[in-house]
């Protein structure tokens, strides 16, 4: 019965162990709701170094400033950057692709057409 025990534990340990090492290649498979994002495990960076090294900077979109000046503000915002890391695991795009349909997202979400424009029908506008 010890020998059981003792296998158990030693199978448990090295498998959580391989998953653990290899958590990279598959925790992108597993659907949000089983693993909520917040338990550490590397995402929602707090700095704009993390952010940077996170993926979340371009020639574009340049946080290389804010590094060089020593800005001690606490980064992006969370809940944007996780849904842009989120796009770019999804749909396996660049950060400023990523970045750009995170913002389409959200001007459909508050009623502002792609271009810029209001979809209220009865907006007016003087050019």
């Amino acid at each position: 019965m010890g020998y059981l025990l003792y296998s158990l534990t030693f199978l448990v340990l090295v498998t959580g162990t391989i998953l653990y090492l290899t958590r990279g290649y598959w925790l992108h498979l597993v659907p949000d709701v089983l693993i909520p994002r917040g338990l550490g495990l590397g995402l929602g960076p707090s700095s704009f170094e993390d952010d940077m090294e996170a993926g979340l900077s371009s020639s574009t979109f340049d946080l290389g400033a804010n590094v060089q000046a020593g800005d001690a503000r606490a980064g992006l915002d969370g809940a944007a950057k996780a849904e842009i890391l989120r796009i770019m695991k999804k749909r396996r795009m660049r950060f400023d692709d990523a970045r750009r349909v995170f913002l389409e997202q959200r001007f459909s979400a508050n009623g502002i057409a792609p271009d810029g424009r209001p979809r209220d029908p009865k907006f007016v506008s003087f050019s």
